[in-house]
């Protein structure tokens, strides 16, 4: 069955033998045949230090273990929470015992704390609104899949590393010593929510309309979008690599197949399901042929169907959104990592690494230069640097940062590409028994990784962007290109429209909330009044609406960006402020840049 799926996945790319794999300009120190570099020098110890203060921050100033969730964040928020939480244990978990002089310090420190902040993940597990999310879109479905499964796999790292037999304690017998880890005890748990999910998710998958694809919201007009779809491919492969079984049928019958459209008549659902893989494949094939891209090579939010809300037989995608968000650029990262560890075809990192190029250039930053392109020295005081796409001066921003409107959607985004992106740039290990790696897994190993260290100057800017946007408590703005400025002239400076991203045909929904009009909510006139309320419960900024204005938006905002400077010599403070979805996004940029920054050892 592999072999049938491996075949399926070539016609998507080229078995990487015989040529380059990244179609780079490598620097003369990471030229195709170089070996991926060991530890052997001291890491930036400070930089771990700061990445798990940040942790610290997000988990002291925001998580409640006695509701067992960060109680500011909504539903599908808080599950990228612990996805973030989940990467700082994996980085944890390797990694502590550089940061303490002797053996002993490092184990007794690393088992506190990687018991405090796994006790609190499994406090969110109880904690998490799962019977609400069930009702909600298909992607807030998918990032609960994402982020269990996330945790399993830390579960098996973790025992693997620290607690199988001969690694510790060897020589005393008895239960006491041989007992796992016991965050194995909870795998079934995690593996049960996240399989009834990937199910529930799995029906928005659709034929019908644009040839394929995940609908979005099945309470709006179809809409299939470019996150979905990026979801439903990364959460697919990751139940195929990582789902260890089900025996728990709850809460379907075992006679009602109808009620669980994963039920196979058994009351056991098993690793490696080749409908996992075949999932992943699909959308990703939809994805990559769907036009989903725009002229600087990102993605675009998503198609509505033209016509499909007032009887037409239209069945294409054809009125793309331009909106350009950063996590549309990330997540599918993870799944074309995944895909590529299933077929070893070396093709889905090339796109991965094709892409992440695409977002740095858009953010007005030079990889062969390792600058940006704009002298900021000279552009301030008294302006904004020019925005380029995705970001500006080299820093990855969100369009609705610099006016300080973004929802808790809109201050999700960035950590969302961070975690992904380090997932993409780990190093390489085979998986197990996958005979295609025989021939070539070396050598793209060490390619892979010589390209993944070639954005680590670009990671380290972002981060001291980053790190400048704290305030007194440790916590992070959303607006990370400001922590490189002189916040002492913001008083002079005029935020105008030449400043302000513009995207023509862009719909920014995530941020200011679905418009009330037909192209986005069904039987508009007559059928649901108050959809779009629902839908936007909690996204569009403190006292904003939706609205269909676009050119009245933007000159509302730009009259707001003005005043708000002489009241917020903080840029950070504005709107909804620093939050924990801000502070999730701080830990993920720190972390990727301990990562990769550990590989250039």
């Amino acid at each position: 069955m592999l072999v049938k799926w491996v075949t399926t996945a070539l016609a998507f790319g080229t078995l990487a033998s015989g040529f380059s794999l990244f179609p780079l300009h490598l620097p003369s120190r990471f030229r195709e045949g170089d070996a991926v570099k060991s530890n052997t020098a001291t890491p930036d110890l400070q930089l771990f230090e700061d990445t798990f203060e940040a942790l610290r921050v997000l988990q002291d100033a925001y998580f409640q273990p006695w509701v067992g969730t960060w109680p500011s964040a909504i539903d599908w928020t808080a599950a990228v929470m612990g996805t973030h939480v989940t990467g700082a244990l994996q980085s944890l978990s390797r990694d502590l015992e550089l940061y303490y002089p002797t053996l002993d310090a490092g184990y007794s420190a690393k088992e506190n704390a990687i018991s405090l902040y796994f006790s609190q993940l499994v406090s969110f597990y109880f904690g998490q609104d799962a019977f609400s999310i069930r009702n909600q879109a298909f992607d807030d479905m998918l990032w609960v899949v994402l982020g269990w499964i996330d945790t399993i796999k830390f579960i098996k790292v973790y025992s693997r590393h620290h607690y199988e037999k001969g690694t510790r304690e060897e020589a005393k017998p008895g239960a006491l010593w041989n007992q796992s880890w016991y965050g194995n005890a909870w795998t079934p748990v995690f593996a049960h929510r996240a399989r009834i999910f990937w199910e529930l998710a799995a029906t928005g998958w659709d034929t019908k309309l644009c040839g394929g694809g995940m609908n979005w919201n099945p309470k709006l007009t179809p809409y299939k979008n470019a996150i979905t779809n990026e979801l439903y491919i990364a959460g697919s492969i990751a139940m195929y690599l990582y789902f260890p079984g089900d025996k728990n049928a709850a809460p379907f019958n075992f006679g009602s197949p109808g009620l669980n459209p994963g039920f196979t008549g058994s009351a056991e659902w098993s690793p490696h399901d080749p409908k996992y893989l075949e999932a992943a494949l699909n959308g990703y094939k939809w994805l990559i042929q769907s036009n989903m891209t725009n002229d600087q090579g990102l993605y675009a939010d998503g198609f509505h169907i033209s016509g499909n809300n007032s009887g037409s037989n239209n069945t294409k995608c054809d009125e793309r959104d331009e909106m350009v968000y950063t996590y549309n650029q990330g997540v599918v990262l993870s799944g074309q990592l995944g895909l590529f560890k299933v077929t070893g075809d070396a093709g889905y990192l090339r796109e991965g690494h094709r892409l992440i190029e695409n977002v740095i250039r858009a953010t007005g930053y030079d990889l062969d230069k390792e600058s940006p392109v704009d002298n900021i020295s000279k552009i301030f005081p008294g302006q904004i640097p020019p925005w380029h796409g995705l970001g500006r001066a080299g820093v990855l921003e969100d369009a609705c940062d610099i006016i300080g409107k973004c929802s808790q959607d809109g201050q999700t985004f960035k950590g969302i590409w961070m975690h992904h992106f380090t997932s993409f740039c780990a190093i390489l290990e085979p998986f197990p028994n996958i005979p295609v790696y025989a021939r070539s897994f070396g050598r793209i190993q060490a390619e892979h990784s010589a390209a993944c260290q070639r954005y680590i100057g670009w990671l380290r800017h972002n981060a001291v962007a980053a790190r400048g946007t704290r305030d007194g408590e440790g916590k992070f703005g959303m607006w990370w290109t400001i922590g490189l400025l002189d916040t002492t002239t913001m008083l002079n400076i005029k935020v105008n429209l030449q400043a302000m991203p513009e995207q023509d045909g862009a719909v920014d929904y995530r941020n200011y909330g679905v418009p009330h009009d037909s192209l986005w909510i069904a039987n508009m006139k007559g059928g649901l009044p108050n959809v779009s309320d629902e839908v936007n419960k909690g996204q569009h900024p403190i006292g904003k609406a939706a609205s269909n204005d676009v050119a009245a938006e933007r000159e509302s905002d730009e009259t707001a960006a003005e005043k708000t400077w002489a009241l917020f010599p903080d840029p950070n403070s504005r709107g909804r402020g620093r939050t924990v979805e801000t502070q999730g996004g701080g830990l993920a940029v720190l972390r990727a840049l301990w990562e990769l920054s550990k590989q250039s050892l």
